[in-house]
C-alpha cells in the first residue's frame, strides 16, 4: 500500500470524528441567551476533544512524513490508534452530558491514555520498519513529552473518582502541552 492511501484514510476518519462531535453539540432551544447555558458543558467537552483530535491529526501528519514504507503491521497499529480516537465523541458526550462526573471522566481518560499508547506503538512500528537510524528515531529522541503526558493521564484517571474536575484540568494540561505542533520531526526532515 502506498503511504498516501494511509494518510487519506486516516484524515477521513479524523474528519468524521470531528463531524460527529460537532453534531452532538445540539442547538439551543430558543433564541434567548439563557438557552445556551444548558449546552455549555457539552461545548466545553467539544472544545477539549476537538483540541485532542486536532493534535492527533497534526502529529499523525508529521509522523507519516517520516514514513517511507507501509507494512501490514503499520496499517493495523494505525487502525488501533484510529479506533481509540474514534471513541472520543462517545466519551466526550457522556462526560459532558453528565457535567464531568466521575465515571465518564474516568472513561474519557482511558480513551486518551489508550490513544496515546497506540500512537507510541505506531511510532515504534514505523521505527522498526524504517530502521533504528531512521529520521523518526532521531526526531523523537527520549520521548519526554510522551512520557509526561501518559503519567498525567494515569494520575487523572486515578483521581477522577475522587475529584473529576481536577482530572479535567490534567486532561487540559496535556492538551496544552501538545497544542503547539511537535516540530521534532519537521526539524529532522528539513
Amino acid at each position: 500500500m502506498e503511504k498516501n492511501r494511509l494518510e487519506s484514510f486516516s484524515d477521513g476518519v479524523l474528519a468524521i470524528i470531528i463531524t460527529i462531535m460537532v453534531l452532538q453539540l445540539g442547538i439551543p432551544t430558543s433564541a434567548e441567551l439563557s438557552a445556551i447555558y444548558p449546552i455549555i458543558p457539552v461545548f466545553l467537552g467539544y472544545v477539549l476533544s476537538f483540541m485532542y483530535v486536532g493534535i492527533y491529526w497534526n502529529n499523525h501528519h508529521h509522523l507519516l512524513k517520516a514514513l517511507h514504507t507501509v507494512s501490514g503491521k503499520i496499517l493495523l497499529v494505525n487502525l488501533v490508534l484510529l479506533f481509540w480516537v474514534s471513541l472520543m465523541p462517545f466519551t466526550t458526550a457522556w462526560m459532558a452530558e453528565n457535567h464531568f462526573e466521575a465515571w465518564p471522566t474516568v472513561f474519557y481518560g482511558i480513551v486518551l491514555a489508550m490513544a496515546s499508547l497506540s500512537y507510541y506503538f505506531l511510532q515504534r512500528e514505523i521505527i522498526k520498519v524504517e530502521g533504528e537510524d531512521s529520521d523518526l528515531k532521531k526526531a523523537i529522541g527520549h520521548r519526554r513529552k510522551e512520557k509526561i503526558s501518559f503519567i498525567l493521564y494515569i494520575v487523572a484517571i486515578s483521581l477522577a473518582l475522587m475529584e473529576p474536575h481536577f482530572s479535567q484540568l490534567l486532561y487540559l494540561t496535556v492538551a496544552l502541552i501538545w497544542i503547539i505542533p511537535d516540530r521534532r520531526i519537521e526539524k529532522i526532515l528539513e
